[in-house]
């Protein structure tokens, strides 16, 4: 051994660099295992140890380079030094092959496993501290790092890789639906549920969540101007469609606040509640939720009428209804309390007929189809293919229903109650 490199210098320069190695690979580890989203709000808010890891992952080929270097160049060099110090104690022959399986075993579980487990288990402490050493160092040796990425990006462009800049972090419905989900007790159950229900508004149009046609309050004009003025004083909607004769044949829509204009006045006529009666809203029986929630916003509107395809009318929309897929069911409308699902005793539920199915799905928990019918007696009637003459008995999914009646060529209750399902069974 030569005295201008004494053996305790070598071993302490050996650990050195040891550790020198558990520094680039805990690093490398630690920031691509970080949240990107979260680093991404603490930049935001102004940070200075985010902004500067979010600069270093802004690209990642300058940054994994530098740590590559680094860590390469500190391997080696520790290779260089244990197979000096294995050649002083074993010679020539064996010394470095001993050097070469020690300083594997030490590298491996010192330099590579541990650090690396420990960084992926808490990116953020290794992370930070070590952007402030990777910065600098990246000014350093950009020159090299410069010329390792050009070579490393061209053998990529040839695989088809055309960019390594950051930002392919962008989230799909999908996705984002899974992270509110897995966000646990950071976000309330209630809250996840309004979250998923907001993305999930694409998916539902107007004619899922509309009053049908039948069910729709309206005050036709053809009626006595008497009847016509009990209906408004005892209405329990606050907008009421004005038509004439037919549903199809609107005028207008009738706020009952307005209504007391003409309320106070000695003498009503119907040209007075016409005159108080809005332009109606027409609205096409496609309209995504989300899209017509903005049109609500947009034109300064709370209800509106939905038409199909040939101008006729479907049924009537409210913002609260849109409101009510987000948040759930409101508790102040009075006629809303009229249920249609009535549970029994024996734990199956008489549905009526013209019950939504959304609605049924959502209150029981079930998953009956919802991409062709709208309402239960729809559903029937297209899995039966038939009008029923009587009682009959059907199973859609995995719920069983009982028709109890039929009246002019509508199921109009039925029982209905979830199918058990043995295990194991064919």
């Amino acid at each position: 051994m030569n005295d201008d490199f004494p053996l305790g210098l070598l071993f302490g320069l050996l650990l050195l660099l040891i550790c020198l190695s558990a520094f680039f690979s805990s690093s490398e580890t630690g920031m691509m295992s970080l949240n990107r989203y979260r680093l991404s709000h603490r930049a935001n808010e102004g940070e200075r140890r985010a902004q500067r890891v979010m600069r270093l992952l802004g690209r990642p080929d300058r940054l994994i380079g530098v740590i590559l270097i680094g860590n390469n160049f500190v391997n080696n060099l520790a290779a260089s030094i244990a197979t000096i110090i294995a050649i002083h104690f074993f010679g020539d022959v064996t010394g470095p092959a001993v050097a070469t399986s020690l300083l594997t075993i030490a590298i491996l579980i010192f330099a590579e496993v541990t650090p690396k487990t420990y960084a992926a288990v808490k990116p953020e402490r290794i992370a930070y501290p070590a952007s402030r050493v990777l910065e600098p160092l990246l000014k350093l040796l950009y020159p090299l790092v410069w010329l390792v990425n050009a070579i490393s990006n061209g053998l990529l462009r040839l695989l088809g890789v055309r960019t390594l800049e950051g930002g392919g972090d962008n989230l799909t419905r999908d996705e984002l639906r899974t992270v509110v989900h897995e966000a646990g007790p950071l976000i309330p159950r209630r809250h996840q549920a309004m979250l998923v229900s907001i993305l999930d508004l694409e998916n539902v149009t107007v004619n899922d969540i509309m009053v049908p046609r039948h069910e729709v309050v309206g005050i036709d004009l053809d009626d006595e101007l008497d009847a016509i003025l009990s209906q408004i004083r005892t209405s329990q909607h606050t907008r009421m469609p004005v038509y004439k004769g037919d549903i199809n044949n609107i005028i207008g829509m009738l706020h009952l606040r307005n209504a007391a204009r003409f309320l106070s006045r000695g003498e009503v006529t119907k040209a007075a509640i016409v005159q108080e009666a809005r332009e109606p809203y027409f609205i096409p029986e496609s309209t995504p939720l989300h899209t017509q929630l903005l049109n609500f916003q947009k034109q300064k509107r709370r209800i509106g009428i939905v038409v199909d395809e040939y101008g006729d009318v479907e049924g009537l929309v409210t913002l609260e209804d849109i409101l009510e897929e987000i948040v759930g069911e409101f508790t102040t409308d009075v006629a809303g309390q009229d249920q249609e699902i009535h549970p029994q005793d024996d734990g199956s539920h008489v549905i009526d007929g013209t019950a939504n199915i959304r609605d049924v799905n959502k209150s029981l928990g079930w998953q009956l189809p919802t991409d062709g019918p709208k309402t239960l007696n729809g559903l029937i009637l297209e899995h039966l293919e038939a009008f029923p003459d009587g009682p009959a008995c059907l199973e859609i999914d995995t719920v069983r229903m009982e028709i109890l009646e039929v009246r002019d060529n509508l199921v109009t209750s039925a029982r209905c109650w979830q199918a058990v399902r043995l295990s194991g069974a064919s």
